[in-house]
Formats: structure tokens, C-alpha cells, sequence
């Protein structure tokens, strides 16, 4: 199969972070034609290894001609942009959707947004469906459902919109988030696994290589998929918040690794000076009961969640943080994605 045999254009808003780069990989490997909007493709490099293979427009996403003139005719637009540092999101991002729901409009192209359990307070808690309440008690969780309203009210009026609901995200891309940032320090080898949760709380994780991939599937059927359509991943599922700890000492070798609690009033006293801390201490109500994404209607139409062996996913997203040599004699690696 060849790109004119596929016939189908993806704009990645995004490229070069951790859910943009791994679904623009995984369309890759449908062969569809990648462009991508981005301030300079230097990033790429070391994501895609040849940036050759994408359509690199130079150009921001807060650029309403930018956003524009880069998705002229494209099918697909993937809005997995964020303000840089996690800085002025009340300022930035609903700019960015309004772009990107512009050229989605008049392109009558299909807009693909990450969604988060941010969206989701107390009441629709512990299992929120696709459809339950959204009454988020955060900035961040209001700013996330304005988003989806937004994208839902631009169905009426010729653009598609699919969000893929998952836990938190981690992977070999991926940098803002809990696992890089809080429960292992990059370029240092786990000595120490600081977890934000309580012992006996169940949390949820992503993979981002099998979020991406079940974007992927779910595109490929895409005259089967409603105008306004949201599914939720079941990734995996911590049912005490033990087993995340003990695969990363398990697959890094460093069974004696420490763990330490998140000292969450510290983070409340740092949050002025730290951007992530700030967004972080708004997130803290989610890791003091266990909130749980039901993948079932997911598994109804694609058949199986794509599911990377979890001692896979945590070796692959640690050697590139730089927590673990490259190669590991000990490791016998399966392939990324069981199901396609």
C-alpha cells in the first residue's frame, strides 16, 4: 500500500510530543501522507528519525492563517497541542481549538483530541462513562470540557470530531506527565519511585504507543464512527497503586528502589514558582480515589484494545528517558502492538 492507494491526509498540531508524535507514527504505518504545523522541525529528528517523510509547514498553532493554510484539504486534523511549560493555559488553548475547528469546518475534516479524566468531579466518579456528567472542579478540567463542547457544537456545521478518553499518560515520548516527572528522574537510574497516590488506591495509565494505535484503528474505519464520537481506553488498570511501582523495579532490576510519598504541601508552596507543580496540585483530588475508564464500548467496535505488555511499556518509556541502559540482556521484548 502506497499513499495514493490510502488517499488520506493527517495534519498533526503536536508532532513533536508524546501523543503526537506516536499517532503521527502509527498513520505512518498505514501509510497515510503526514503533514505537520510546527515551529521548526529540528524536534523531529530524534522522534522520526527522518523528518523527510512528513510535510513539515513552518508555522504556529495560535496562528489562525497558519492552521489554515496547513490543513488545506487534509482529512484529519490531530489537535495534540499544549501550551509550552504548561504556561497560560487559560490564555492559550481555546484559542488553539477555535483554529484548529476553523480548518476542521472547512476542510470537513475529522478533528482527533487526546481526552483526559480531568473533565470528570467527584459526582461522575469512580467509573465514568462517555457519557456521564462533566462537572470538573479544576481550571484545567473546566478548560478540557469547554473543548469538547466546543468541538461537539462544530459537528453542526460540517466538521467530525473523535476523542479517545485515557488514564495517564506514559511512553517512550512522552515528558509532561506524572511517570517522567514525578515517579522517576530522567537521565538517573531508579534509585527512588516517588508516587503521587495513596497505597490501596487504584489508578489508571496509558500507554501513549497504544493510545496512538487505537487512534489509528478507529480512523480507518471512519465512515462507521458517529459525527461526534468519544470512546475510553482501559490501558492499565493499578488496582492497589503497587503494580506500576513494582513493574518499574522489576523490568530496571533495582528491586530495592525506595518509594516515597509525593509531599503534596510542598508542591502547594512551589506551585509559584514551578509551572507543572501549579497544574499538578489542581490534579490531586484524582489520586486520592480510584477513578476508572470502562473500555467496553471501545471493545465492541474494534473487537480488543490494543495492549502492550506493561514490563514492555515501562522498559521502552525508562531506556528513553535515560533511566536504563539501552539494551537489557534480561529482556526478551515482544512486539509493540499485539493487535493492528
Amino acid at each position: 500500500m502506497n499513499n495514493t492507494e490510502t488517499g488520506k491526509t493527517a495534519l498533526i498540531l503536536g508532532a513533536t510530543g508524546g501523543i503526537g508524535a506516536e499517532i503521527a507514527l502509527a498513520l505512518l504505518r498505514r501509510h497515510w501522507t503526514i503533514r505537520v504545523l510546527a515551529r521548526s522541525p529540528a524536534p523531529a529528528d530524534a522522534i522520526y528519525g527522518n523528518a523527510s517523510q512528513c510535510d513539515w509547514r513552518i508555522g504556529d498553532a495560535l496562528n489562525h492563517d497558519d492552521v489554515m493554510n496547513a490543513a488545506r484539504d487534509v482529512d484529519v486534523i490531530v489537535h495534540a497541542v499544549n501550551p509550552p511549560g504548561y504556561r497560560d493555559w487559560d490564555k492559550l488553548v481555546l484559542p488553539m481549538i477555535d483554529n484548529t475547528i476553523a480548518a476542521a469546518t472547512v476542510n470537513k475534516a475529522r478533528i482527533v483530541l487526546p481526552g483526559t479524566i480531568y473533565n470528570y468531579g467527584p459526582d461522575a466518579l469512580p467509573e465514568p462513562g462517555e457519557n456521564s456528567p462533566q462537572n470538573p472542579i479544576t481550571r484545567k478540567g473546566a478548560i478540557r470540557v469547554a473543548i469538547e463542547e466546543r468541538l461537539k457544537a462544530a459537528c453542526d456545521y460540517g466538521a467530525k470530531a473523535l476523542i479517545v478518553r485515557a488514564g495517564d499518560f506514559f511512553g517512550p515520548t512522552a515528558r509532561n506527565n506524572w511517570f517522567s516527572q514525578c515517579l522517576v528522574k530522567p537521565a538517573t537510574p531508579v534509585t527512588k519511585i516517588t508516587y503521587p497516590g495513596k497505597s490501596g488506591i487504584g489508578h489508571q495509565w496509558a500507554y501513549l504507543p497504544d493510545v496512538a494505535e487505537t487512534m489509528a484503528q478507529l480512523l480507518c474505519r471512519e465512515t462507521e464512527l458517529d459525527d461526534f464520537a468519544r470512546f475510553h481506553m482501559a490501558g492499565y488498570w493499578d488496582h492497589d497503586g503497587q503494580q506500576m511501582i513494582n513493574a518499574i523495579r522489576r523490568v530496571s532490576g533495582q528491586q530495592s528502589a525506595r518509594v516515597a510519598a509525593l509531599p503534596w504541601n510542598l508542591m502547594k508552596l512551589a506551585k509559584f514558582f514551578v509551572p507543572f507543580f501549579r497544574e499538578a496540585t489542581e490534579l490531586h483530588y484524582l489520586w486520592q480515589q480510584p477513578i476508572r475508564l470502562n473500555n467496553q464500548k471501545l471493545v465492541s467496535f474494534l473487537g480488543s484494545e490494543p495492549h502492550t505488555d506493561l514490563d514492555v511499556a515501562i522498559t521502552r518509556t525508562l531506556r528513553m528517558l535515560g533511566c536504563m541502559e539501552i539494551e537489557n540482556p534480561k529482556s526478551s521484548l515482544p512486539s509493540e502492538h499485539p493487535s493492528t
